[in-house]
């Protein structure tokens, strides 16, 4: 071995124990955070720096979000990419672009010609971006990664921009107006997740794939099973997901326009099979950078709008709500984890390991050169997500303290058209029609960059996974053929989304990512994580523990709260914690280990030598 090589292989070894180490410490605070919610709640009530507001959970919650962005500053410096992330700003402007509600009340004017005006140039902007993306799709490799040549900032951006979904601009905000703190902890889950993923996945998963998540199994374990298994999470996990972008396209259109809820589904469903099958990956990346700034930029005027209405005083926008809601200063501290621990561990757990298990997030991890632009990626996309994250928070106590009881807005206790609509009344409220528009087109860019993300993710799992390697993996498939069956697959995923979307109408939205979080960290992380970092991690074991983690995730989920009773209309759920992680993911891990160390065949040799092979010297995957 050359000393270069020994080197190389000594530095990924210290990064590995110190992003462990990184790892335990977030999951020490955030579960050290949800036990002492759950079991000693007065604890949490008490006041800190001499304000009552300012109680210990808000504090601890604000110092996760900051613990996990300084960690994975740290991380960076640690491998040696300060003067890379310094100079990235730079290199992202100098760098080669790739070549290769019905009636909504007195307060808010429907389909005001403001609204209007913005709702058509973010259409206007999506279909150009498509146009010119399309012109330079002409190769599976630039179909499925955007050809590999995205910066690490460009790909940070476009990684928020996927994240940050309707659930994150409708769904938390209305979360926190109807249960206060609870949404907050929800908030704080997506932040801290984002360590995880940046420790122990993107470098080592970039380094060994090619195009999607399932590269890596089928580089370590017999292809046809692995990708079968990838393919189908990928699959379930993208559904769960969809159903929250096209409710919130839905109730979104139907409030400012008048249009009907499912006609507006309709819409959202094909301009998103027109972005992914005529630009693929490249379209649909620079439809999430502008998205995400536009995003940014746009919570940062309302943010400042909301906190200038009381004076740029925290204390007062948390005082105000504390008066005007129901609950009091209850809002203030969590309530649902001390009424049900279980099943808040349980969301926490999905929470925090979710984010490393979705499909169309370690998708992107493929559009940069390397791991280590990953890696850089992954810390601009927890900057940008935790700086939204607070944001977020803040908007969700003014939208308490200042549209509660307003009747332009709210009737009868509930807010007109939907408690997703939240933020936009708040909008209007501070910035009359013109944030009004540009808040509500916001939301339709974020929804409709999120749900291209997730329809190439499904396209992707059917054309590449499915059909190219394992329905015709004796065979050489050509480009062009490639690019067809992908292009038929997005019609596919897009008439399904569309389906779902008319179905779960009334879901919250945030609350149906949760679940695709929980199938995400009960299906995807368990073996993705076994097979990156444990030599005796084989196909059997994979394939089982992939299995009980995506069935039992379903099954449950099926039986539990979330589906039996809210949608079936039972009088009681089956299974009664909501989700199921807390039970799937253990689950999951200890099959996939217990069948793997009973594996004495012939394939659990190759698949051990695969790991000796490809992941302890980080070479690349097969094609």
């Amino acid at each position: 071995m050359s000393p270069t090589e020994d080197h190389r292989i000594r530095r990924h070894e210290r990064l590995r124990r110190f992003g462990f180490g990184f790892t335990a410490l977030v999951c020490v605070a955030y579960f050290g955070f949800l036990a002492t919610a759950a079991w000693a709640p007065a604890r949490m009530a008490e006041p800190l720096f001499g304000r009552a507001v300012f109680t210990l959970a808000m504090v601890w919650v604000f110092g996760l979000i900051g613990l996990s962005v300084a960690l994975t500053a740290a991380y960076a410096l640690m491998a040696r990419a300060k003067w890379a992330l310094l100079a990235a700003p730079a290199l992202w402007l100098a760098a080669d672009r790739p070549a290769s509600a019905r009636e909504a009340g007195a307060g808010v004017v429907v389909g005001n010609g403001l609204t209007i005006t913005f709702f058509a140039l973010v259409i206007a902007a999506t279909v150009a971006i498509t146009v010119w993306a399309a012109r330079r799709t002409k190769s599976g490799e630039h179909f499925y990664t955007a050809g590999g040549t995205l910066t690490p900032l460009q790909n940070g951006l476009a990684i928020a921009g996927d994240y940050l979904s309707a659930s994150a601009l409708l769904g938390i905000t209305a979360l926190i107006y109807f249960a206060g703190f609870d949404g907050v902890v929800y908030t704080t889950g997506f932040v801290v997740s984002w360590p995880i993923v940046y420790f122990l996945m993107a470098e080592r998963l970039r380094d060994i794939g090619r195009f999607t998540f399932s590269d890596v199994l089928a580089t370590r374990l017999a292809r046809r099973p692995s990708r079968i298994l990838a393919a189908s999470s990928t699959l379930v996990i993208v559904s769960f997901y969809l159903v929250a972008q096209m409710v919130g396209a839905g109730q979104v259109i139907d409030l400012l326009f008048g249009v009907p809820y499912s006609a507006a589904v309709v819409l959202v469903g094909a301009l998103m099979v027109l972005y992914v099958a005529a630009g693929g990956m490249l379209a649909t990346t620079w439809v999430q950078i502008v998205k995400a700034l536009l995003l940014l930029g746009g919570v940062a005027v309302l943010t400042v709008l909301a906190l200038g209405r009381y004076g740029f005083d925290p204390a007062a926008v948390l005082a105000e709500a504390v008066g005007h809601h129901a609950k009091g200063a209850a809002i203030l501290v969590p309530q649902s984890i001390t009424r049900d621990p279980i099943s808040g561990l349980s969301l926490g757990l999905a929470l925090m390991f979710g984010t490393a298990g979705l499909p169309h997030i370690l998708m992107r991890f493929f559009t940069v050169a390397d791991g280590a632009a990953a890696r850089r990626s992954v810390f601009w996309a927890t900057l940008f997500v935790a700086l939204f994250s607070v944001m977020a928070i803040v908007l969700g106590y003014a939208a308490i303290a200042a549209v509660t009881g307003n009747p332009a807005y709210v009737s009868g206790g509930a807010p007109i058209g939907g408690a997703n609509m939240i933020v936009l009344y708040l909008a209007h409220l501070l910035g009359g029609d013109a944030l009004l528009g540009f808040l509500a087109a916001l939301a339709m860019a974020t929804i409709l960059a999120v749900v291209a993300g997730l329809t190439m993710s499904a396209a992707s799992a059917i054309a590449y996974d499915l059909y190219v390697n394992v329905i015709r993996h004796d065979e050489v498939v050509p480009d062009a053929r490639r690019l067809r069956v992908s292009r038929i697959a997005t019609v596919f995923v897009g008439g399904l989304a569309v389906l779902l979307g008319i179905v779960f109408a009334r879901q919250n939205i945030a609350y149906m990512v949760g679940l695709a979080f929980g199938i995400a960290a009960s299906a995807n992380f368990p073996v993705l994580l076994l097979a990156m970092y444990w030599r005796g991690l084989t196909t059997r074991g994979a394939i089982a523990g992939g299995a009980v983690g995506l069935i039992g995730s379903v099954v449950l989920t099926a039986i539990g709260p979330a589906v039996w009773v809210k949608v079936l209309g039972h009088a009681a759920p089956i299974f009664p914690y909501d989700p199921p992680t807390l039970v799937t993911l253990p689950l999951a891990f200890l099959t996939a280990v217990v069948v793997s160390r009973l594996d004495g065949s012939a394939q659990s040799v190759a698949d051990r030598a695969a790991f000796d092979a490809t992941v302890s010297r980080g070479a690349p995957a097969a094609a």
